[in-house]
């Protein structure tokens, strides 16, 4: 019989997670697949959880290839849940995708020009020409824009895997609090059923 976890949606999500073999025989995960095999990772808590979420967004959005498996590496040293940091790299899919390209060149292009404001375009005119010219002439073939698309794909990253943390934390209490809410009214009604009695 398999063992219940804490909440409802970590028995549910647990039904459709590759399982520890699975990951751990992945040839590119051969290498690090006796870490895999650790239960703290598989572990739905409090602490593996939120960072789970967070290192999986973090992932999803900082490179468009490969997410999961970063996901899955980032997870090992972090004592993340390792299925639920893969699961959530699907925010970004090829489906959603697009999406994120606008919104991380709306980002990019609201940071970016609140800097040049802020500098008063001194730090703009420095950087094209002194000694980071190189960096700009890197990106003028492929346009500035998707520097700055690529930037607020950082910026995203970085932010989404905060938010995520906190939010995921914020739900997991939610959910163990009505769990023992439920528990207790069960007690409480067969103490009651007793005295009746």
């Amino acid at each position: 019989m398999a063992t219940r976890s804490k909440t409802w949606l970590a028995d549910k999500l647990r039904a459709h997670f590759p399982t520890r073999e699975e990951m751990a025989s992945n040839r590119y995960l051969a290498p690090i697949a006796h870490r895999f095999l650790n239960p703290e990772l598989w572990r739905f808590t409090r602490r593996s959880v939120p960072r789970g979420v967070a290192l999986g967004i973090f992932a999803g959005f900082i490179i468009p290839v490969g997410q999961i498996f970063l996901a899955a590496f980032l997870a090992l040293p972090a004592r993340a849940n390792v299925p639920l940091s893969a699961l959530v790299t699907f925010v970004t899919n090829p489906f959603t995708f697009p999406f994120w390209a606008i919104v991380a060149n709306k980002v990019g292009n609201f940071i970016l020009k609140i800097d040049i404001a802020a500098t008063g375009g001194v730090a703009q005119s420095e950087m094209e020409s002194g000694r980071w010219s190189w960096f700009f002439e890197l990106f003028e073939g492929a346009g500035v824009t998707v520097l700055v698309t690529v930037f607020g794909f950082v910026v995203l990253a970085v932010v989404g895997a905060a938010i995520g943390y906190l939010f995921a934390s914020f739900v997991w209490r939610i959910m163990v609090a009505r769990k023992r809410a439920r528990q207790l009214k069960r007690m409480e009604a067969r103490l009651d059923e007793r005295l009746g009695a």
